[in-house]
């Protein structure tokens, strides 16, 4: 595995290597975790491709946790990539208030049709769920954003109390230690 010098001697990494590895970007924080589940929601709906390089990018200037980032886009994989294209269709002809019954008659009407009209139903189907993949990383980093600080606020929460109650029952059994010893 390399070590941090190795990448800052990289000469590809090296004019960022500062920005790069920065410790802040690399730290589970309450404001980076949100930020990069975020940021990895959005990147992995955006583009198809290439979305962990994009999360990453984003993380850099937004102060994101990196790793997060990149991990979160994983929720678009080439195995979920067909239900959310479905989804992502839906959610366009919602939005643009396109009639299902109007695509189904286009899309029987496409396959006895010329060419050219395949090819327009085929560029309103891909408007669609752009569209719709657009809605989609908007929303659902959004609602990421929002889901992964409640989820965080209250793990932390049940650390600080189990804390507490540790260092309570310490403090109950020295103070029944002394009373004993006192006692006796």
């Amino acid at each position: 595995m390399p070590k941090r010098e190795d990448f800052e001697r990289n000469r590809w990494i090296a004019p960022i290597a500062h920005r790069v590895l920065s410790p802040e970007l690399w730290r589970f924080t309450r404001r980076s975790v949100p930020r990069g589940v975020a940021l990895g929601l959005f990147a992995g709906f955006i583009v198809p491709v290439g979305q962990i390089f994009l999360a990453a990018f984003l993380a850099m200037p937004a102060r994101a946790n990196v790793s997060i980032a990149a991990l979160v886009t994983f929720v678009t994989n080439p195995f979920t990539l067909p239900f959310w294209v479905v989804v992502a269709n839906r959610v366009g002809r919602f939005m643009l208030h396109v009639d299902p019954t109007g695509v189904a008659s286009a899309v029987g009407a496409g396959w006895g049709a010329s060419g050219w009209e395949t090819f327009v139903w085929f560029a309103r189907s891909a408007a669609l769920t752009t569209i719709g993949f657009v809605v989609l990383s908007i929303v659902t980093s959004a609602l990421g954003y929002v889901v992964s600080g409640v989820l965080w606020r209250s793990w932390i929460g049940r650390k600080r109390r189990a804390r507490r109650e540790r260092h309570a029952a310490r403090t109950r059994a020295i103070r029944e230690s002394q009373g004993c010893e006192t006692a006796a």
